[in-house]
């Protein structure tokens, strides 16, 4: 989700500046990333009102807030973390490398017993390096298969596709109505990873075990990738451009201009899509025979630094930002979904969100990428660049599943 979200750069100053202030009050200092798809102010508006709110009850404590276009915010961190001057705060993509220098305080550290408790186990899980919680999501999505109704009406389809053998037949019927795309398969570098990963699990498995090690090369996982390309892509089935080609961005946008039977989608392309005046049906990921082992899941993280000493600060502040009203109130803004139990089960009874029931149905069984592991940057740019290779002609799915498991194992091994 993050590395596709596209949003303009804002930086804005809430309250106070530095770290300690004169009077002996503390300034917290909050980088966020900008979740505004159409370049507006809104991520701006949310923190300040949520800062306003806090600090009403809170006077000896001030919030600084600096907003930042996902295409930066991972990188202006680091780069004030490196220079000695982190954010007490930092809402952005990925915890992993900062737990592992421990520079993170721990959840438990920040949040009171309630609070930590309330998120959904499979976000909390995720967050997770060595047994304890350093990232607490922020944000969350889940993915479910999207076609178009009017094709399917055009082609004959009833209702969505329940296993893979269904999924390639409605893909014929779609082929001969002449659809551009009908399955889009994005498989090119630019998340490649998410894609690959939906896959995985609709075929039993996934990039890890239990214990948390790569099995990116297994028998199933090797299986799936064969029956994309026997099935799929050798029978010209996913659309003009190579899968390992195709980005995701220009699959979305294929399928926004109704050009597209069937991908697999997530509630912002959903709601694009339906603006465009596309009927969106959707289903759950379709597994070998029946519905996928569970969902991908995806999610956005908040953290708190230690390098001020700020932790009390941080932790009431935190402890307030995931109160229902606040949590509800940015993932309804934002066509995301809420990342605590109780929210998710009021968004879930709110006829609002209608819209949104399935995705709210997969979350809190969904699987995530192994985002805790210091190694999965590089094996998720593995993936990225190579994976499209597992279905296009010449080397077999085992060769290619077989060498980015090897480097994913060595990348472990050194973690």
């Amino acid at each position: 989700m993050t590395a596709t979200i596209l949003a303009l750069g804002l930086t804005a100053t809430l309250s106070g500046c530095g770290a300690e202030a004169e009077d002996g009050d503390v300034t917290l200092k909050l980088v966020a990333a900008d979740y505004d798809l159409n370049g507006g102010d809104t991520t701006k508006r949310y923190w300040a009102g949520l800062v306003s709110a806090y600090t009403a009850t809170h006077p000896g404590v001030k919030i600084e807030v600096q907003v930042e276009s996902w295409n930066d915010v991972d990188r202006k961190v680091a780069e004030m973390v490196k220079a000695g001057d982190a954010p007490d705060i930092a809402q952005i993509g990925a915890y992993a490398d900062y737990a592992a220098d421990g520079q993170l305080y721990t959840a438990d550290e920040l949040l009171s017993v309630p609070v930590q408790a309330n998120f959904l186990r499979p976000l909390a899980a995720a967050g997770e390096q060595r047994n304890a919680q350093y990232g607490m999501p922020f944000a969350a999505s889940t993915r479910l298969l999207f076609f178009n109704q009017d094709l399917f009406d055009k082609a004959g389809i009833d209702g969505g596709p329940k296993t893979w053998a269904e999924l390639a037949e409605d893909a014929e019927k779609l082929k001969k109505k002449d659809v551009k795309y009908p399955f889009a398969l994005p498989l090119g570098p630019e998340e490649a990873q998410a894609e690959t990963m939906m896959w995985l699990l609709s075929g039993g498995d996934g990039y890890t075990d239990g214990l948390g090690r790569y099995t990116i090369d297994s028998e199933e996982n090797v299986k799936t990738f064969e029956w994309l390309r026997k099935n799929l892509v050798e029978k010209g089935l996913t659309g003009p451009v190579a899968p390992g080609k195709l980005n995701r961005k220009d699959a979305f946008a294929a399928f926004a201009r109704g050009e597209v039977g069937m991908l697999n989608g997530h509630p912002s392309l959903m709601q694009e899509a339906e603006k465009k005046g596309v009927k969106v049906g959707k289903v759950a990921l379709p597994g070998v025979n029946g519905k996928a082992r569970s969902a991908m899941g995806v999610a956005d993280w908040i953290m708190g630094f230690k390098q001020k000493n700020h932790r009390k600060e941080i932790g009431e502040f935190l402890n307030f930002v995931f109160d229902d009203k606040n949590v509800l109130k940015f993932a309804g803004d934002n066509d995301l979904l809420p990342v605590t139990v109780s929210a998710n089960t009021v968004m879930r009874q709110d006829p609002q969100h209608a819209n949104l029931q399935a995705f709210l149905n997969e979350l809190p069984s969904s699987e995530l990428p192994p985002v805790g592991k210091t190694s999965w940057a590089k094996v998720s740019e593995n993936i990225k660049q190579n994976i499209g290779k597992a279905v296009e002609p010449g080397p077999e799915a085992s060769g290619v599943l077989g060498q980015i498991g090897r480097e994913a194992t060595a990348a472990e091994n050194t973690e």
